[in-house]
């Protein structure tokens, strides 16, 4: 599934085609993904114009000229492509195609139906069930050392199960999380209640860098991902520790083995060596 930097990859490439262009023609090809298409849902966005598209955690808001906001996630294998004239074939699986005033075509691509699209209001899009337990945005000068110390404090599950956990930060995912975890030097195995002081502090901080170089990279391009017109992110070829089960930690003299073990039924890679 597309962690943040993935989501925040495409969302910025959704932005120079959309934002402050008008809506002229929206199709929704099919009656669910995830769950049921809103009803009227092309009556209501035709003729509206995109004021601004944002992200909050891994869903995509477009706001548009009369306070309706359109929520998007991109599910599992959800791809979003960006074309300056409609391709001569729809694809099978493009499920939402919209057409702005200057002729632009976004189309909505998912194979696994895995994603969803809803509509608010810029008045209680803040509410909406599926954000309103959404923790503080990494990126956001919302998190920081001690606002993290406050969302675990108490907990006795391990902090990688913790970080996963939306609730306690906004987007983060198993990639993201075990990148994080092995650059700060902590088992994903420790408590989250038990991770404090210089470990907390170089925790918070790995967590924004890791998201910020994975952005720049164009996020991690496994399975699905792509950006919108059509690159693949590279990141994947800076993991330090996912993926690399059984190959050589990267850091200088340690020459152990990264590790595998299952976690919520979750893929965890660390360095036992390393990280405590």
């Amino acid at each position: 599934m597309p962690e943040l930097p993935e989501v925040e990859t495409v969302m910025r490439g959704m932005q120079p085609s959309l934002e402050g262009k008008k809506l002229i023609n929206i199709e929704a090809r099919c009656d669910s993904l995830r769950w049921p298409i809103p009803n009227n849902f092309a009556d209501r966005l035709k003729g509206r114009r995109v004021i601004n598209i944002a992200r909050r955690a891994k869903y995509i808001l477009w706001y548009l000229d009369d306070e309706t906001v359109m929520i998007l996630h991109l599910g599992m294998s959800g791809r979003v492509s960006i074309t300056a004239k409609r391709p001569s074939k729809i694809e099978k699986h493009d499920h939402l195609i919209f057409t702005t005033e200057e002729g632009a075509v976004i189309r909505f691509n998912d194979a696994r139906r895995f994603g969803m699209v809803d509509l608010s209001t810029s008045g209680s899009i803040s509410q909406h069930k599926l954000l309103r337990q959404i923790g503080p945005e990494p990126l956001s000068n919302d998190f920081n050392e001690l606002s993290l110390k406050e969302m675990l404090r108490g907990k006795k599950t391990t902090i990688k199960n913790a970080l996963l956990d939306q609730r306690v930060v906004a987007g983060l995912g198993n990639i993201y999380v075990c990148e994080s975890l092995f650059r700060s030097n902590i088992s994903p195995k420790r408590l989250a209640l038990n991770v404090k002081g210089k470990r907390l502090k170089a925790l918070s901080l790995n967590i924004r860098e890791v998201l910020n170089e994975a952005i720049l990279a164009g996020g991690s391009s496994l399975r699905d991902h792509a950006q919108t017109n059509g690159d693949i992110g590279y990141f994947q070829h800076n993991f330090m520790v996912y993926g690399r089960e059984g190959q050589a930690c990267k850091k200088n003299g340690c020459g152990n083995k990264v590790n595998r073990i299952i976690q919520s039924g979750r893929s965890t890679f660390y360095c036992t060596k390393c990280q405590n």
